[in-house]
């Protein structure tokens, strides 16, 4: 039976999305088209009829994640908009994030995966870096004159690497270290009391997950 051109866009979306999932389990190179095809319930002769490549679904894979991963950082600003960057920080260096393989954030699970890939998957993740960037130099706003972009990209890196590293010990009393720490070095240096903070006196700081 011939697919409808509707039908067929949708099915390419389903792929996308079912891919954006499953690359973040099992990386860009461990799973094959066979087995991303069945997640969507298609078959592998389907593929060709939507994508050059697998590469190229790759790409549109990792876009897709990371709009996805910003629409998380957006709507957990929105509940909380006295302090979205504290909701965004309590939200993404959480327990429950670390354990969220496959909607967790795309930099963490395909970050060093994505450095290997072609100009596509590279060029998605560099413009969602970005919108992150803009995400969090939004929050920041001037301080002390230091650029927003600056200080974001400390605070993303911060960040990535903590839920980085505690995906990678099976002690679960270190991964949370890790975690809290990160909350806490990145509020810190966000705060407008930066000097109260270092001299140990309590920040108005809710403890990720």
């Amino acid at each position: 039976m011939r697919v409808s051109r509707v039908q067929a866009e949708e099915n390419r979306q389903m792929v996308i999305n079912v891919a954006s999932r499953l690359f973040r389990e099992h990386g860009f190179d461990g799973i094959g088209l066979k087995d991303l095809m069945e997640g969507a319930g298609l078959t592998q002769g389907a593929f060709y009829k939507q994508f050059q490549s697998k590469d190229d679904l790759a790409a549109q894979a990792s876009k897709r994640a990371l709009e996805t991963a910003l629409q998380h950082w957006t709507a957990a600003a929105e509940a909380n908009p006295q302090d979205p960057l504290g909701a965004v920080v309590a939200f993404y260096l959480s327990m429950g994030h670390r354990q969220e393989r496959m909607d967790g954030c795309p930099v963490v699970a395909l970050g060093s995966d994505a450095a290997r890939q072609g100009v596509g998957v590279k060029a998605s993740f560099e413009a969602g870096i970005r919108d992150y960037l803009e995400k969090l130099g939004g929050w920041l706003g001037d301080a002390d004159g230091e650029e927003p972009e600056r200080r974001a990209m400390a605070i993303l890196s911060t960040m990535v690497g903590a839920v980085l590293l505690s995906r990678a010990v099976d002690d679960e009393r270190m991964s949370k270290r890790f975690l809290e720490a990160a909350a806490e070095g990145v509020l810190a240096a966000s705060s407008p009391n930066i000097e109260n903070l270092a001299a140990g006196q309590p920040a108005n700081v809710v403890a990720p997950g």
